[in-house]
């Protein structure tokens, strides 16, 4: 979210510090900054708001806060200390079908104004932000949006038709096929055009049951505001943020104002919103002041949440005492009391409605307190009473494939097919939890076999050791070693191997490896393994096999090995092309690759001896030369070149080229 550092010295005041060190402090506190830009005059800090925050400080009100509370001041002006006074009015008249859909909702009246171009102050704070200005009614909303957090709405009221004198609004379920004209990103003279599926929270004039909007997404071309609007209605409201975000994802329109209303922020919030729209635009538009209708069904306060202060320095890892712990947690606005020895009663401030539970309040001491400055407490070392058997066995597995020239990977739990199916699934295509790992091998061996020659192997050797879950009678596995059962499924751990020799895909020759390496196993462990063998992918019930095997007492020694440097590798595909040669006796192998790489330059990547002879005095070596960029992707045309290259190199040395 993008902050205007004028705007926060405008609530903060004089103990603001320059932006270089808002950063330090919200970074250290709070928020991660993305950046601090120049905008125009404007200094603008870009900061990640995190989700549990995103309630009350996705708004330059809210980070000022922040930032005040970080640096134990008071805000010089704080829009939100105050409840706002709003005068009445029956001239407009709101009906909620569902309270908990539309927990509250506000509309003001205004007559008298005038549309015209909002000053250059104003223009200039909302350009800070990335917002294009559009008429000084429409920016004014934008403003308090920013603000303070509370989005708004205008509508012309002149294009809103009465009834007996009153402006009927009305907040609904939209139906099934009704469309609602809406409001594009490209101003007022646009729109678009959506046809409801029925589950939309929808903003109808009450009086004709019209859509106008959609609730908390976007507002309707109906009664929009146009050059010649004189009298408006402003409407701030609090809608539910699951509706209100399946609805805005779902027709791809995440906006500002939809972004604010899914994150929740306080029902509290739409007076203010209204008192602060209303000051703005008397001062910017003219105009009077008619009156505010309030409808507010579904009231919800911050609960009182017990803090201990015991459990607060446990998880901290510090020594403060109850005193230091509320003067702490009173920085944040909370009200706190010490109700019992050590036991404190915290209550959040109305817009925190991220304060519900102790960890909660526990948060908020590490971090005003300086997660910096908590000091590191090196545990003391104890003998281990027990050794665990599923990791002593499952590490002599792996130490035993390692000397295979096996490599190990670990692969993803969910399948797109398999027996049992998640209630709650991540995503279509991983609704289920697998019953084997073979398929995971297999495809962990069809994804690296293309990269074989960029690696210099002849053969991909992987295995993985992972819960696997299957359908079973209970009663069949109770008591069993690395079971848990419940409603008839099990999970337990398996083991699986594979191998894919250079070639096409699978041969008969893989399952010699994997014999090799199964009987390695049964060496290692002492013990028989009833594997199952299909396509060059080895499996076993290892939970069965340990069940089976002595508990161990004692770990056996750490293997300690040499050090490992890992690099990134391109994203771009390698090219491998073979070059044979027929060499004299004064050329070695290592002397005619180290030519030929240097002739082929950075291009090449790797260069491999793979077939070396003699015949008739002289030697014959084949190489594999793999090229790749970290650039872009190689063409058969530049490679083909250099292979070219190489060739007449060749001729040069008096090789020739078979």
């Amino acid at each position: 979210m993008k902050v205007n550092y004028v705007w926060l010295k405008d609530y903060v005041g004089d103990p603001l510090p320059d932006t270089g060190a808002v950063d330090r402090l919200l970074t250290e506190h709070a928020f991660e900054i993305d950046g601090v830009e120049t905008v125009g005059n404007h200094a603008v800090l870009d900061v990640d708001v995190l989700p549990n925050r995103s309630s009350d400080c996705l708004c330059q009100r809210g980070i000022a806060r922040e930032l005040a509370t970080i640096l134990d001041t008071d805000l010089k002006y704080d829009p939100l200390a105050v409840t706002p006074h709003l005068e009445t009015t029956d001239k407009i008249k709101v009906s909620i079908a569902d309270p908990e859909a539309c927990p509250r909702f506000t509309a003001s009246l205004i007559t008298g104004i005038e549309v015209k171009e909002s000053p250059g102050w104003l223009k200039g704070r909302l350009e800070s932000l990335g917002q294009r200005p559009i008429n000084n009614v429409v920016d004014a909303t934008n403003y308090v949006m920013y603000a303070i957090g509370q989005p708004l709405h205008a509508y012309d009221a002149d294009l809103f038709p009465q009834v007996d004198g009153q402006w009927h609004f009305g907040v609904r379920f939209s139906v099934a096929g009704e469309t609602v004209s809406l409001l594009a990103e490209g101003g007022a003279n646009e729109e678009r055009v959506i046809e409801c599926r029925g589950d939309e929270l929808l903003i109808v004039d009450e009086s004709s049951n019209t859509p106008v909007g959609l609730a908390g997404v976007k507002g309707g071309q109906y009664a929009g505001v146009h050059a010649g609007t004189t009298n408006i209605i402003i409407e701030a409201a609090h809608f539910d943020p699951t509706i209100t975000r399946k609805t805005a994802r779902r027709l791809g329109i995440v906006i500002d104002a939809s972004k604010r209303f899914e994150n929740e922020p306080s029902r509290e919030l739409p007076p203010y919103g209204q008192y602060e729209i209303t000051k703005l635009i008397a001062d910017i538009a003219g105009g009077t002041y008619e009156g505010t209708v309030d409808v507010f069904n579904e009231p919800k306060n911050n609960p009182a949440v017990t803090v201990r202060v015991a459990k607060t320095n446990a998880l901290l890892g510090l020594d403060l005492s109850p005193s230091e712990i509320t003067k702490l947690i009173a920085r944040t606005g909370s009200t706190v009391e010490e109700s019992a020895p050590g036991v404190l009663t915290c209550t959040g401030p109305w817009e925190r409605t991220d304060l519900l539970i102790e960890e909660d309040f526990i948060e908020e001491v590490g971090r005003l307190y300086g997660l910096l400055n908590i000091v590191a407490i090196e545990p003391e070392k104890t003998t281990l009473s027990t050794v665990n058997t599923k990791q002593y066995y499952s590490e002599k597995i792996r130490q035993t494939l390692l000397a295979q020239g096996f490599s190990e990977v670990i692969t993803s739990s969910f399948q797109k097919n398999d027996q049992i199916q998640l209630q709650n699934a991540l995503a279509n295509d991983k609704s289920y939890v697998r019953s084997s790992l073979h398929n995971n091998i297999t495809a962990a061996l069809d994804a690296n076999f293309a990269h074989i020659d960029l690696l210099g192997i002849r053969t991909v050797q992987v295995f993985e050791i992972g819960t696997v879950f299957n359908k079973v009678n209970v009663e069949d596995t109770e008591g069993a070693l690395g079971y848990k059962t419940e409603d008839g499924v099990s999970e337990h751990l398996s083991l699986a191997i594979g191998v894919r020799q250079k070639g096409n895909g699978y041969t008969p020759k893989d399952d010699t490896l994997l014999e090799s390496a199964c009987n390695a196993l049964s060496t290692s462990l002492n013990t028989p393994f009833k594997w199952s063998i299909k396509q060059g992918v080895a499996e076993v019930n290892l939970s069965d096999v340990i069940a089976a095997l002595p508990v161990p007492v004692v770990y056996d020694p750490a293997i300690k090995r040499k050090t490992t440097t890992f690099a990134s590798m391109s994203q771009y595909p390698a090219i491998a092309r073979d070059i044979a040669l027929w060499v004299s006796s004064d050329f070695d192998a290592q002397r005619v690759a180290a030519i030929l790489k240097d002739t082929a330059g950075g291009l090449c990547v790797r260069i491999d001896l793979f077939d070396e002879f003699e015949k008739e005095g002289r030697t014959s070596y084949a190489f594999r030369l793999v090229f790749q960029s970290r650039e872009r992707t190689l063409t058969d045309g530049e490679v083909g070149g250099i292979m070219n290259t190489l060739n007449q190199v060749a001729e040069q040395n008096g090789w020739a080229v078979r």
